[in-house]
Formats: structure tokens, C-alpha cells, sequence
């Protein structure tokens, strides 16, 4: 009885031992199964954009490995070739100051607002932040999405006269383009062209723009018509415009415009047409 009793106990050892045992093999092995089997490349995906067109881009599902400029780039230059299409603007340029001005989608101002490029308030109808630059607490346009901040940034440079120069380069020449900026007043810092040279050509931003070209090689890409004043008295006013930059634009004083338009204030809106002559 007594051997009996010792070989039952025995065999019970033998039994737990084995199987825990084969649990700790079996959950080493899932672990190891669910890390090969992990997708590291690539995982399709399908978006809509702000015109509700769906296209399809290809995801990595491990970004790990990738620095704050390099996940920056992974996000958003989809979204600048779209702009590219659309406007004409090299995905690298947009790309590039993206990063240099929201400091790669990580500043202040752009996690609070979705603003990218540090456009301000300027007859914004939409929500604002207030955010210290040149003065403090300037008003910056706020956005849902920071696809919408791109847009406005396209926006920006395709409806304003004063970067219509920028245009006449070719759409993968970045470094005309990062000039042309400065030249057109974009930008107060003397180094801005040299900032958005480096980070093209450092993060190779260009083969963006190759990309759209080869794409669009039969279709154009789009450029502004230019506005001249002997075309028309009338100017319709657009996303963004200023009594000032309209000042400037058309060689009239803030005073003057109000007073040929009959303005009692400085607000105005897109879609309103102007008297652009005394």
C-alpha cells in the first residue's frame, strides 16, 4: 500500500511537472509565431480625401524604427503629392516646410491646432488658438484635420499674386522653389531656403515630386491665372485675403479700398467683390 501510495504521488509530480512544462513551451512558441508573422513591410489600406475621392495607400504596420522627421514624412506626403496634383506645388517644398514649421507635426502650436504652417487668423471665419510668434497671443487658424491645414497652405500660395513667380519654375526644381519663397516674403528668416534645401535632399523629398510627374506626365500641372488690374475693376475676394494684403496687391491704402467699397470695417469675405479702382 505504502508503494502504492508513493509511486501514485510520484507519477502526480511527473504529470504537473510535464505539463507546465508544455504550457511555458506552448506560450513561448506563440510569442515567437505572432513576432515572424507579424507584418513588417507593408498593409493596404483604403483613404477618401477632401473631395471624396478613394485612393489606396500602403501602411507600415511597424514604425518603430523611423525618427520624428522620418514619421512625419510617412504621414503626410500622400497628402502633399495630392496637393502637388491638385495646385501644382512640389510635394517636397510642401513636405519640407511642413516639417521645418511644425516642427515635424510636434510643436505646440500645431498639436493644439492641426496647423502645419503657421498660418494665421487673417479673416478666418473657422475655430482659433492663440499662440505667441512675432507678438503674443496672435490668432492661428484652427483645423479638425490636419489634411484641411494642407489645403489652406495650397491655397495660400495659389490664389495670391505675390507668389505667382513661384510658378514659373519647373515643379521639380525644389531649390527655385525654397528661393522664390523667401524672394516672395514668405518667410523673415535668411536661412529658410537653405533649411528647406537641406531637409529635400537630406530625406531625399524629390522622388515625391518624381512620383507625381511621372503619373501626370499627360496632364499639366495646374498653375493660377494671373490677375492683372487692367483685366477688370472688380476683384472677387478669396479664402485668406486682407483688407492690407489687397492694400498691397493693388497699390491702394487700407482707407482707400474701404472708401471706394463703401466698408463701415476692415471685415471682408470670400466670394465678395471689390472695387479695385478709384
Amino acid at each position: 500500500m505504502k508503494y502504492t501510495l508513493a509511486f501514485s504521488f510520484v507519477f502526480f509530480l511527473m504529470m504537473m511537472s510535464c505539463g507546465t512544462s508544455k504550457k511555458t513551451k506552448s506560450a513561448s512558441t506563440v510569442r515567437t509565431h505572432t513576432q515572424q508573422s507579424m507584418p513588417r513591410v507593408e498593409e493596404s489600406k483604403r483613404y477618401s480625401d477632401l473631395e471624396g475621392r478613394v485612393y489606396e495607400k500602403f501602411e507600415k504596420t511597424d514604425l518603430s524604427g523611423l525618427s520624428p522627421v522620418e514619421l512625419y514624412i510617412y504621414n503626410f506626403a500622400g497628402i502633399a503629392q495630392e496637393e502637388m496634383r491638385l495646385y501644382g506645388i512640389p510635394a517636397s517644398i510642401t513636405i519640407a516646410q511642413g516639417i521645418l514649421e511644425s516642427g515635424s507635426g510636434s510643436g505646440n502650436l500645431t498639436r493644439k491646432s492641426n496647423n502645419h504652417f503657421g498660418i494665421k487668423c487673417n479673416g478666418w471665419q473657422g475655430e482659433k488658438v492663440y499662440h505667441d510668434d512675432d507678438e503674443a497671443q496672435e490668432c492661428f487658424r484652427k483645423y479638425t484635420d490636419a489634411r484641411y491645414s494642407f489645403r489652406d497652405h495650397s491655397l495660400f500660395l495659389f490664389e495670391r499674386n505675390r507668389y505667382g513667380l513661384l510658378f514659373d519654375y519647373k515643379s521639380d526644381d525644389y531649390k527655385s522653389w525654397a528661393k522664390g519663397l523667401k524672394k516672395a516674403g514668405y518667410a523673415t528668416d535668411p536661412r529658410y531656403p537653405e533649411k528647406l534645401i537641406s531637409l529635400i535632399e537630406r530625406y531625399h523629398l524629390y522622388q515625391y515630386d518624381k512620383e507625381v510627374l511621372e503619373k501626370n506626365a499627360d496632364l499639366p500641372l495646374p498653375k493660377p491665372q494671373r490677375y492683372t488690374s487692367s483685366n477688370s475693376d472688380y476683384y472677387s475676394v478669396k479664402r485668406g485675403d486682407t483688407l492690407y494684403n489687397l492694400s498691397q496687391k493693388f497699390n491702394l491704402t487700407v482707407e482707400e479700398l474701404k472708401s471706394i467699397n463703401k466698408l463701415k470695417n476692415d471685415h471682408i469675405q470670400a466670394g465678395q467683390e471689390l472695387k479695385i479702382k478709384k
